[in-house]
């Protein structure tokens, strides 16, 4: 599949510094198109958005009438993308995290991106943890033990939640649970497929977005009655498409530091 199709989505909540919202951006411009970034934002936070990302065509700033955490605003954003592509594929991550290994992390994303092309799973980067940390949910893949030592995909058995610190280390000792990440890969069609399925108090709320997706008022309806979900709780947990790709560059939640 050509690079053509391949977009990011920046979930923007605005609960930190403005600042690293142009971070994010610069860093996916070596994995996407730089046309093909979109942000997603509450209204409260859309003129910040604005002032940091002047380059962003205003088609690609999605502008959400309440916050409804993950769940509504991939939803938003995976309809927007259809109507613009029905083929894309698409890198979605939180606005305030820092990576380190810049390099490697654009060949890591660029690698999911390559088996989510030809795969229709749900990717979720995955994080070798460095210790045991209970501030980090911890995703277990089914290879079993060691399974931090292996290359490529790996397919998602359980999810834990921030654990305790006794819990934290029994995992990373087994080497079969790696740190979420909160960075996701997969096409628009396949999340919107297993949204439907899952979360369909969501994705019934956006009937009509075929023609309807960028209509204000239409939009502020849809919004008004949508449940706060996010995507982990109400798609990830349940799926049978999870898959995880190990990765190994430097990460770390912006509100750790």
């Amino acid at each position: 599949m050509s690079m053509s199709h391949r977009f990011c989505v920046i979930m923007a909540d605005g609960t930190g510094a403005a600042s690293q919202l142009r971070v994010t951006y610069d860093r996916f411009k070596e994995v996407v198109p730089e046309d093909h970034i979109l942000v997603v934002t509450p209204q409260r936070f859309a003129d910040q958005a604005r002032r940091e990302l002047p380059m962003l065509p205003p088609e690609n700033l999605l502008v959400e009438p309440h916050a409804r955490k993950t769940a509504p605003c991939m939803a938003y954003a995976a309809y927007t993308l259809l109507t613009r592509d029905p083929e894309a594929v698409l890198v979605a991550t939180p606005w305030d995290l820092v990576i380190r290994d810049v390099g490697l992390f654009a060949h890591t994303v660029r690698e999911a991106f390559q088996y989510v092309e030809e795969n229709d799973v749900l990717m979720t980067l995955g994080i070798v943890p460095r210790h045991a940390d209970v501030n980090f949910g911890y995703i277990q893949v089914k290879e079993g033990h060691n399974a931090y030592l292996m290359a490529g995909p790996l397919q998602v058995k359980t999810f834990t939640e921030k654990p305790p610190l006794e819990l934290a280390e029994v995992f990373v000792r087994t080497g079969e649970f790696f740190w979420n990440s909160g960075i996701f890969v997969w096409k628009a069609a396949t999340i919107i497929s297993e949204m439907e399925k899952y979360l369909p108090e969501v994705t019934e709320l956006f009937r009509g977005w075929e023609t309807h997706i960028g209509d204000n008022a239409w939009l502020e309806r849809a919004y008004g009655e949508c449940p706060k979900v996010s995507l982990d709780y109400g798609v990830m947990e349940r799926t049978s498409r999870a898959w995880l790709y190990p990765a190994r560059f430097g990460w770390a939640d912006i509100d750790r530091l």
